[in-house]
Order: structure tokens, then C-alpha cells, then sequence
């Protein structure tokens, strides 16, 4: 698998720098606010010290408080998501230009709109491209016209792809500042009937569950890491804990059944690690109302850890 040749500002190892985006603004569930002190409380930065990474905490951003209204022309809490989004987009943005691997701490998916624009104006300035790796059950890729709910936390993706209010799709360097054709998406396996011809027009790299049960995580995972590779620049993996099957993970608002088990999800993480590519990551959608003694939270460390290269043995020094 090839490795990212893309000249970087981050060294490696990397220095990370936390971030919490306590917000579920753009959720039909409420609860994902507590999503960053659950991990917190999970011992997400000590897990990362203990790997010997050097890991800072820059506490939570700041926004509006959910007004839990109705939506007004397809959106439900646009202000307040705009607010937000530019909160993290900022947040995003500082730690990138300080040499550092932004994590952010969601928060609904929404908040990815921040994330991406964020990464959108670092790699804009650099003259660099980049590419995201989406682990979700949903393709995110609903617009105001045909989504059922109005939650924005099912369009990050089609926004950050110019379909939108001018006060998201402008958050970036330029409109559109996503190319849906460098998204790669893993896990899919709830899409809106509209939705469906709107993912396959956008071009986007869609690896299904379907995918994955004929295929293997291994071979689906090699399949889309070196696609990443092939397009180059800086990769983003935006993690949304739904991924996973609630068998394992209960604490999101939206579950799915069918999704991919704790070896399947620990395979995927650890082979994002080996490829080299990853520069920022997004864990989104943990929702501590909907689990079970933090249950979720501590998964989805356990999957950071692996993620940062955690493995049974080294595979260079084991005969595997």
C-alpha cells in the first residue's frame, strides 16, 4: 500500500492537539453535547500520552445553546449551526497552522462543515488538495429538498460540496471546498431513497456494508486507502461512532444494525494507521444519554489507540 508522498507540515510522530465541539445543534437526538467530556472521561488524551504522542487539551469551543425549534425552509437550526461551524472552522484551522493533528471531539456530524472548511483553508494556503475518509452507517449527503428531517447533521458532505445555505457552503477558501470525488466512504448502510441518486452522481468512492461482507474489511480498507493514496495531499478520517453496530456501540442517537464488529472496526483503524495517511481525524455523534456506562466512549478510545498504531504485536517484529 503507498504511503503519502505529500510534503508535510505536521511531523511525525505527530504532536495532537484536542478539541471540543460540545454541540448537537444539527441532531434530531439530543445529548451529543456531552459528547467531548465522555471521551475525556474515557481517557482519550492519557491512552495517547501513554503511547508517547504529545498530547495537549484545548478545552471546548464556544457556541450557542440548542434552541430545539422546528425547521425553518429545510433547516432546522441554521444560525446556530453557521455559529458553530465557524467556531470549529477557526478551531480546525489554528491548530493545523501550529504544526499540530487537530482531533476534534464531537458533537454531531454537522460539525464536520467546520472541520472540513477548516482543513479546506490550511491546504488552500499551501497549494495541497485533500481527501476524506468517512466512516459512517449514513452518506451524509442530504440537501434542505430532500431531506426528510431538516437535521443538518445529514448534509455535511452534499454542504461541503456546494449544496446549501450561502452561510455554510462560504465557509471555506472557495464554493465548493470539498471535491466529493476525493471522499471515500466505509460503513454505509442507511441512505435516504433521494439521497441515493444524489451519492452516485456526487462520484464519491462509496464502500458499502454490503461491500464489506462479500469483500472482507481487509480488502475493502486496502481497496479504499489506496485510492486515498493514489489522489494524495492531506487525508481526513472523519469517524462517526454510528459506524459501528450498536451491538457494540449503543451510544449514538442514530443506530443501525448491521454494522461492522469490534475486530472488523479495530482491522479498519489499524490499517488507516499502517497506510501513513491520516493528518486529522473527527470522532462525532458519541452520545453518552444513549449508552451504557460509558460504554461507547471507551470504545471508541480503545479504536483511537489503534488507530495511532496500538497493535497486539509489532508486525515487524512478529512472524504474522
Amino acid at each position: 500500500m503507498a504511503k503519502n508522498a505529500a510534503k508535510d507540515s505536521i511531523a511525525f510522530p505527530p504532536k495532537i492537539s484536542l478539541i471540543g465541539a460540545p454541540s448537537d445543534i444539527g441532531a434530531g437526538h439530543r445529548g451529543g453535547s456531552m459528547g467531548p467530556e465522555a471521551l475525556r472521561v474515557a481517557g482519550l488524551l492519557q491512552a495517547l500520552t501513554r503511547m508517547g504522542y504529545d498530547v495537549e487539551d484545548r478545552g471546548n469551543l464556544n457556541g450557542p445553546i440548542n434552541p430545539d425549534t422546528p425547521p425553518v425552509n429545510g433547516y432546522r437550526h441554521l444560525p446556530e449551526t453557521i455559529e458553530w461551524c465557524t467556531a470549529v472552522r477557526d478551531g480546525v484551522y489554528g491548530i493545523l497552522k501550529d504544526g499540530r493533528m487537530p482531533i476534534l471531539l464531537g458533537g454531531d456530524h454537522a460539525l464536520a462543515i467546520g472541520s472540513l472548511s477548516g482543513i479546506a483553508t490550511y491546504c488552500a494556503e499551501r497549494g495541497e488538495d485533500y481527501s476524506v475518509l468517512w466512516l459512517d452507517a449514513h452518506a451524509d449527503y442530504n440537501t434542505a429538498d430532500v431531506s426528510p428531517s431538516g437535521n443538518i447533521h445529514g448534509m455535511p458532505l452534499a454542504v461541503a460540496s456546494g449544496y446549501g445555505p450561502e452561510g455554510l457552503t462560504g465557509l471555506g477558501p472557495k464554493t465548493p471546498f470539498l471535491n466529493p470525488k476525493r471522499v471515500v466512504q466505509v460503513g454505509i448502510r442507511s441512505v435516504d431513497s433521494i439521497e441515493k441518486k444524489l451519492v452516485v452522481a456526487s462520484g464519491m468512492d462509496v464502500h458499502d456494508m454490503r461491500r464489506i461482507d462479500e469483500n472482507g474489511m481487509r480488502q475493502t480498507m486496502s481497496d479504499a486507502l489506496d485510492k486515498l493514496a493514489s489522489l494524495g495531499g492531506h487525508v481526513h478520517v472523519s469517524f462517526d461512532v454510528d459506524f459501528l453496530d450498536p451491538s457494540i456501540a449503543p451510544g449514538v442517537g442514530t443506530t443501525v444494525p448491521g454494522g461492522p464488529t469490534y475486530r472488523e472496526a479495530q482491522l479498519c483503524m489499524e490499517m488507516i494507521h499502517d497506510s501513513g495517511l491520516m493528518r486529522s481525524l473527527d470522532l462525532m455523534e458519541l452520545n453518552p444519554a444513549y449508552d451504557v456506562k460509558n460504554a461507547t466512549a471507551d470504545l471508541t478510545v480503545d479504536l483511537v489507540e489503534s488507530l495511532f498504531g496500538q497493535q497486539i504485536l509489532s508486525r515487524t517484529d512478529s512472524a504474522l
